[in-house]
Parts: C-alpha cells; structure tokens; sequence
C-alpha cells in the first residue's frame, strides 16, 4: 500500500493512514439534515469525502463508506430546545414529517448524482435506529455519566471532563462554556449545567415525531444518532469519521464523549474536517438565509448569479481548493472554474487525436514522466487535489504544443498522458465530460432552430415541410403552438 498521510483534526498534525484492520477502512461521514434542498454548502463535504473514498478505493482499500440521514432529533440553531427542523418544515407544508423526510433526501440524492458523487454502501437514517440510540443511552446512564430531568435525559459534561477532556477535539474551554447563560431558551432549567447536552428530550404534546422510551415519550437528541449508527455498521472504533468544519462542536465533540462512556473507546482514529464555503467571508448554510442551492446553480435561477453553472463546475470549483481551505463563492471564481475545466476537457479529446512517433527507441519525455509521481505524490499528502489539478493543467500545456507540432510524443509519452487522465481527472478527482451549456441550454437552442426552419418553410409555403416537422415532433410528444408572437412548444 501506498504511504498515505492525513490531517487528523484531533491531533492537529497530519498522521500516516494505518487502517485499524487493513486492507479493510470504515469511514463515516455526516450526511445531511432533509428539511431543504441542498446547496453549495452541502456539495463540499460530500465532493470532499468522495474524493477520499474514491482515493482510499484507488490503493485497494476495501471501504464501508457510512453516510447518514438526520430526519429526526436536529432542532434548531443545533440546540437542545425549539422546533425539530424536519418536523417545522411539515407544520408549515401541511405534511407528514416522513413525507420531508423523504422528498428531501431524494433531493439531495438528485443533486449529488448530478455532482458524480459516489453514493455510500449504507445510509442509515436516524428514524430508523431508535432501538440503538435508546440502548446507546441506557449504558451512558448505567455508567453515572447522565442524569433524567422531567423525561428528558442529559449527558453530564462537567462529571465527564472530570475524568476525560471534553473539548479536546474542538479547542473549547469548558469554563467558558459554564460562563455562557442561556437561561432565555426553554429547558435550560432541566439541566445541572449549561453545557450538558440532550441525548433524549421528551416529546410536548404539539411536537410530532415521539417514540416510546424508558424516560418518556419523546425522540433522541442530535449528537446520539451518529455514535448509535457509527458502532452499529462499523464498530466501537473505526478509521475515519468526517464532515463540516462547522460540526466539530458541539456534535463530534459530543460524539467522541458519548462513545468514551458508552463503549469504553475512541470512537474513531482519524477525525477529517473540511473547510466552510463562504459568501463574502461569512458561512454560507440555511439557518443564515444566505444560500444558494444546487438547483439555482443549475439553471441560474437566483439573484446573486450571473448565469448557470453546469454540476461539473460546481465540482471543479470545490476540487479547486484544498478541504481544509475556506472557500469563498464569487461568480468570477466560478467562471474561472468554468474555463479551466473546459481547458482539461478540450485538451483530453484533443491527445485521443494525436499521433506519435514510431521509432521506438525514443525515450519517455521526462516533463511527462514526472507528471504521474507528482500527482500521487500530492494525493499521499492529505488529498491535495489543486496540487493534482495543476499537475493535469502541465499535462494540458504538452498537449497543447505537440498539437501545434512543436514537439513530437512518442506511443509511450502518449499512454502515460491517456492514463493520468483516466486515473486523476476521471476515477479520482470524479470529473465528467459535458458539452460548454446545460443540457436544457442545448434542449433550448434546437429547439427554437427547429422552430425557425419550420417557420421559414411556412414563409416559401413549403407546407409539407412544415407539417413534417410538426409530425415528427408530435411522435417524440412535443406540442407546437402557433401563435402571433410566433410559435412555442411544451412536452
């Protein structure tokens, strides 16, 4: 296996990956919560740890890639009080929670599809786990590390730091965490203290989602979910758990607390964390109402674009940047993003025409021979994808000169240039080839050529070529409307 070093965020230096039982590697990534379309904000975490799968999976790693879906128990601002996010959004559709649930989740499948983002082998939904969160509990309580409070159940974080370091992960200081008040939310005078968080709450009579307990009628708090359905498909300890930056506190910190007490371990040997994107400097995401989602990117449907941006520059753009790197949304990044994956798309049709040298004792030409080594040599270090991308822009440039004839490539020079792509741009970086518009871009635009023929045929009173087309079009059940204004068609 290839030396592969990783930045692991609780440690705060990069490590030599050693899988806990190579070849095999568990990884668990936190997925989405499903009360919204996915956005930009959505799309890097979920570009991020496709790249590392797609990676891990390239060395011969045989990954069981967890990824999950909260439909339950994530209320809002991530406190331990107010409306369940999911069960909000139902009240105001007039729906079922599941029914959100559900729509959502086959969103956001829609868009990472879009986006080439493998799907994981599980995807386990909080909803369906009650039984383990309920027993994940239990053992935390029996352990003397949580305390009941009118149905609710609490993790008790100042009896935990006595024997263990809670903020180790994320930096926080547990005695500036006690000098927060926040005595102006509901049930904050359930808890012995302000930084215990909620592993069950009970349910109030107008809250929807409830199941039985041994506490109460109620659902489970946020952070359980991941600890419950983590151990349950990849063990008390696994390799790898990723997501946002922004989820290091209080959700992972809380995570690595519950599963210290409740399974007497670690959970996970590498904690992976990229970096937020921004608009203008601040963190892009729903609960601050400056979001753009995916779809908006797509079709270019929203206030701040200046036209759509197809699902592979969306990607690119993410790639662009190193995950650990903040990443800050403007349309001139993303029309640069644009040209220079048009660049790579171009120059990959252009080498499958180039013809090489026959003399086979030409040696390999060593700006090309490099070009591989360089590009594992930056994968191995933490995933660094701009270093990968600015290594195919080099083989972009060679490619570019042997077409204006200025150098020759030999049948050798030529294999290594068609297996860098297929291997960085293709099977690991998860870029796609698309055509320079959208696909209803290009529906658009033959559409109102075919218009414009059958119009000028009805000019000249070619009306047999004008009802041609109109039949033609019927049979592929596109309706033609002639108006004044001219003619429309609709499916």
């Amino acid at each position: 296996m290839e030396t592969l070093n990783l930045y692991n965020t609780l440690s705060r230096k990069k490590e030599v990956f050693e899988p806990i039982y190579p070849p095999n590697v568990g990884m668990y990534v936190c997925g989405p919560t499903v009360y919204g379309d996915p956005h930009l904000g959505h799309a890097r975490p979920a570009i991020t740890f496709d790249l590392v799968f797609r990676y891990l999976k390239f060395l011969k790693y045989k990954v069981r890639y967890v990824r999950n879906i909260t439909d339950v128990g994530h209320l809002e601002n991530d406190a331990d009080e107010g409306e369940d996010k999911i069960a909000k959004k139902a009240r105001l559709e007039q729906l079922e929670p599941m029914e959100i649930a559900q729509f959502y989740t086959d969103r956001y499948h829609k868009f990472m599809d879009a986006l080439n983002v493998q799907r994981p082998g599980i995807e386990p939904r909080a909803s369906g786990h009650i039984p383990e969160q309920i027993e994940t509990i239990q053992k935390i309580l029996d352990a003397g590390y949580a305390y009941e409070s009118n149905g609710s159940v609490y993790f008790d974080v100042l009896k935990y730091n006595q024997d263990q370091h809670y903020g180790k992960l994320s930096g926080r200081v547990l005695d500036e965490l006690l000098a927060t008040t926040r005595d102006n939310l509901d049930g904050q005078h359930e808890k012995r203290n302000t930084p215990d968080f909620a592993l069950w709450k009970k349910a109030s009579p107008e809250h929807i989602m409830r199941w039985k307990s041994p506490w109460s009628v109620g659902f489970p708090g946020w952070h359980i979910e991941c600890t419950a359905m983590g151990c349950k498909y990849l063990g008390d300890t696994f390799d790898i758990h990723g997501g946002g930056m922004d989820l290091l506190f209080p959700h992972h910190e809380s995570e690595i607390a519950q599963a210290c007490i409740a399974n007497k371990v670690e959970p996970t040997k590498y904690w992976m964390h990229n970096n937020m994107i921004t608009i203008n400097g601040q963190k892009m995401g729903k609960s601050l109402g400056n979001f753009i989602t995916l779809e908006q990117f797509f079709t270019g449907s929203h206030e701040s674009l200046e036209k759509a941006y197809s699902p592979m520059t969306i990607r690119f753009f993410v790639l662009q940047a190193h995950y650990r790197s903040t990443l800050d949304f403007s349309n001139e990044a993303l029309q640069s993003a644009e040209k220079g994956l048009k660049r790579l798309q171009e120059a990959k049709k252009t080498l499958q025409t180039l013809t090489h040298r026959d003399d086979a004792s030409i040696a390999l030409n060593p700006e090309i021979a490099k070009l591989p080594d360089n590009c594992r040599i930056a994968m191995n270090d933490d995933f660094n994808s701009p270093i990968v991308i600015a290594n195919l822009f080099e083989a972009v440039r060679i490619i570019n000169i042997a077409q204006d004839q200025k150098i020759q490539l030999s049948n050798a020079d030529l294999d290594v240039l068609k297996t860098l792509f297929d291997v960085y741009y293709t099977e690991i970086l998860g870029l796609s080839d698309e055509s320079e518009h959208n696909n209803s871009d290009l529906v658009d635009g033959l559409m109102q050529m075919i218009l414009d023929i059958r119009q000028q045929a009805k000019i000249n009173k070619d009306y047999a070529t004008s009802d041609r087309i109109r039949d033609a079009l019927t049979a592929l059940n596109i309706v033609v409307k002639d108006g004044k204004d001219g003619a429309t068609w609709s499916v």
